[in-house]
């Protein structure tokens, strides 16, 4: 008998299941499924370990400002619930998302490329389904992480590592 409880709880577990076999998107629509079916339930636990399993899914595709914003909700939430082992873990996969040696997230590669194709923020956002803002903040993070400074530098950069 479905019902909001069983919901949840199974696109929880067909998530977890999903991300275990390394299929990232499938698992973050299932993710995305618990989380609404656990805020629906008004269940705050529930609702951040489901935001946990979305930012594992959105890093194992490669989108790690998403990754980190949902592992920070969790910690907050952890946090005010007085889940301090869950707050930490939560907040220890935030850590985790940075990368070393300046290298590029595959979302920000994305978004080099389309730099690199001549189309301006706003047509990166449209094409990606992201804010113009959210675009904006990659490119600033793929200027810093190169050492650049401008987008004719981030495109002859491209085209020097063969990412075009």
């Amino acid at each position: 008998m479905p019902g909001p409880l069983l919901s949840a709880t199974a696109a929880y577990a067909q998530a977890s299941v999903l991300l275990a076999e390394g299929d990232g998107r499938s698992a973050l629509v299932a993710s995305r499924r618990a989380w609404a079916g656990w805020h629906e339930l008004d269940a705050p636990y529930e609702t951040a370990r489901a935001r946990v399993l979305i930012g594992l899914s959105c890093r194992a595709l490669g989108d790690e400002d998403t990754a980190r914003m949902e592992f920070d909700a969790a910690s907050w939430i952890f946090r005010e619930l007085g889940a301090e082992p869950d707050g930490a873990r939560a907040e220890a996969l935030t850590r985790g998302t940075a990368r070393s040696h300046g290298a590029l997230t595959a979302r920000e590669v994305e978004v080099l490329r389309l730099v690199a194709s001549g189309r301006t923020n706003r047509a990166i956002a449209v094409e990606l389904f992201l804010s113009e803002k959210t675009v904006a903040r990659h490119v600033s993070n793929i200027f810093a992480k190169l050492g650049l400074s401008t987008r004719a530098a981030a495109t002859a950069y491209a085209y020097e590592h063969d990412l075009v």
